[in-house]
């Protein structure tokens, strides 16, 4: 009679340990749950022809922690990333493996539309370039996040001089002239979206890419109906509501990220929503590129 009673008290004696180890992991720090990022130089020298591998499964493992911050179904995240962590844990895979094209693919939509981190994937960019030398990708990516993002159509003709050097593809070459000048902006946003979305080879990152292209082209449409109304009546309008009243437009397109188009001071089309995701529109962190 006592052994069924003594296992009975040591099984719920176990489930209550269980189940506080598996609260204290939940309130883990963030940084913990995707864990520490080791010396690259020591795991080099002890892991020999497994660089490949490991570098692989770092990304993997980053890709993972970000997806699960996602609801399911739904655009919105249910908490916020610690991105200089993934930055960190990005940049330990390619010291690993600089031709682990992944990392450069994930870290080219993770960090730039919606943190504007484009000054640091160029950084971990430029490393891969100096390997994957006859990748016209990652310069083409480099190229579009220094005209579209940081405004520096010099830096961005260089990088796309040197894609147009990679590929054969005189595409380039006009793309490097035409980043010289700030006008169509969002005719490139959309060219360069469109490349990233089919390539990407994660929903969640075609997800992210497709939501942005969404918003671009309806920025476009707009756009298009305010260089019809300026070539009408030699003005813009007050607000985008008289594209409608002009019959320009049945009604003002949406934004995919629930914000409200408005025309600003500057004559430019903008959104309430800053084209990010709600809880992420605090999260413009500083990350480490030493």
């Amino acid at each position: 009679m006592m052994r069924p009673l003594v296992f009975l008290l040591l099984l719920a004696l176990l489930g209550g340990i269980v189940q506080e180890q598996s609260n204290r992991l939940q309130q883990r720090p963030t940084i913990l749950k995707l864990g520490p990022v080791p010396h690259a130089g020591l795991v080099r020298a002890t892991t020999g022809e497994h660089l490949t591998a490991l570098s692989f499964r770092t990304v993997i493992s980053v890709m993972f922690y970000f997806g699960s911050f996602f609801e399911k179904h739904t655009n919105r995240m249910q908490d916020a990333p610690e991105y200089l962590s993934m930055y960190n844990h990005l940049k330990h895979a390619v010291q690993l493996d600089p031709y682990n094209v992944d990392a450069y693919y994930f870290a080219e939509a993770a960090f730039t539309w919606e943190l504007g981190r484009a000054k640091e994937v160029n950084s971990l960019l430029d490393y891969g370039m100096k390997y994957r030398t006859w990748d016209y990708q990652l310069p083409f990516f480099a190229g579009f996040n220094a005209a579209y993002f940081l405004k520096d159509y010099a830096t961005a003709a260089r990088y796309m001089q040197l894609a147009a050097e990679r590929s054969n593809n005189p595409l380039f070459t006009k793309l490097a002239a035409r980043y010289f000048h700030e006008s169509g902006q969002s005719a490139m946003g959309l060219a360069f979206l469109d490349t990233m979305e089919k390539g990407a080879k994660s929903d969640r990152v075609r997800q992210i890419y497709h939501q942005r292209k969404e918003a671009l082209l309806a920025v476009n449409a707009i756009e298009s109906a305010l260089e019809e109304f300026q070539m009408r009546y030699q003005q813009l309008p007050e607000s985008l509501s008289e594209l409608v009243t002009k019959g320009l437009f049945d009604e003002i397109p949406s934004d995919p990220y629930g914000g409200k188009f408005y025309l600003a001071a500057d004559g430019k089309v903008r959104s309430s929503s800053k084209f990010v995701m709600q809880s992420l529109e605090n999260e413009k962190k500083p990350v480490d590129t030493e």
